[in-house]
């Protein structure tokens, strides 16, 4: 097996797991954007995450997969800040802080933003710039620029204008992708950003997101539930459940052990057919 494996160590985890999966190009450097070091999470006195490393290179897109209840949303918060870390780092580009916080873009679910606040597509791109403007001043030309430039790249200048109450699904997606660009980050989280659109909106994203990778040079780190479409379009996989369970290329992650531990499922799933991995045996032959 290929494919890094957490172990019963913490410092063997980490040489395994924060291994990149394949060679990384020169012009990106050795250090990674993006760096989870031992982090450990307690949520209401249980621990919810621990031991988690995971490193995401620039022009990467990370699927982090995990069934429900597995830490993924919790690591991405922790990542950002936003939940207290009870051990372990978080770096971007070397460095933590308040300088790593600053070169992360997110984009949580839909759900999360108010579509139904009486204000453009545009403005709605420029609030993710306040936490830099500051909350009692006006935008200059630099922040209008930067808008400008966010949604072009993710092909919504020509709406604008345009309320973000009459925006589809897929447009939405759009619009808080660009929000998070408009801040010119290293770093990209999405949060089930597939969740409710239909396939040919997923597909239409999904590409965004690779080329956001390939062509812009960003780490992107992606919760979802499309196992098939993660295993297809990503660069590498994180398998999560309150750990990370392993780490890879999709072709690396051929083990089905691998699934079955992060799922909790048998080996005659209709994951791992769907998924194209045989049925794991034991000594004996069985299934």
């Amino acid at each position: 097996m290929s494919a890094s494996t957490s172990t019963s160590t913490g410092a063997a985890r980490s040489a395994a797991s924060s291994r990149p999966a394949e060679p990384v190009p020169a012009s990106h450097g050795v250090t990674p954007v993006l760096s989870v070091r031992d982090v450990a999470v307690e949520l209401g006195g249980r621990l919810v995450l621990h031991d988690a490393y995971l490193d995401v290179h620039a022009g990467e897109l990370v699927g982090l997969i995990g069934p429900n209840g597995a830490g993924k949303t919790t690591l991405l918060r922790a990542v950002l800040g936003l939940v207290r870390r009870r051990s372990g780092e978080i770096l971007v580009d070397g460095a933590g802080g308040r300088p790593a916080s600053a070169a992360i873009g997110y984009v949580p679910q839909r759900h999360e933003f108010a579509w139904d606040f009486p204000i453009s597509v545009e403005d709605a791109v420029m609030s993710g710039r306040v936490r830099r403007i500051g909350w009692l001043r006006r935008p200059g030309v630099p922040d209008y620029r930067a808008v400008r430039e966010a949604l072009d790249r993710v092909r919504m200048t020509h709406l604008r204008g345009r309320p973000v109450g009459e925006l589809s699904g897929g447009q939405r997606q759009r619009v808080l992708v660009a929000r998070a660009l408009a801040l010119g980050p290293r770093a990209l989280l999405l949060d089930e950003p597939f969740t409710g659109l239909d396939v040919p909106t997923q597909e239409l994203l999904t590409d965004l997101f690779a080329e956001l990778a390939r062509d812009d040079g960003k780490a992107v780190l992606m919760t979802t539930h499309d196992l098939v479409a993660a295993m297809h379009a990503c660069t590498r996989i994180c398998l999560l459940n309150r750990t990370v369970v392993a780490t890879g290329t999709p072709a690396e992650l051929d083990d089905p052990a691998l699934w079955m531990r992060a799922f909790g499922i048998s080996p005659s799933s209709p994951l791992l057919a769907a998924l194209g991995l045989s049925p794991a045996t034991d000594p004996k032959g069985d299934a």
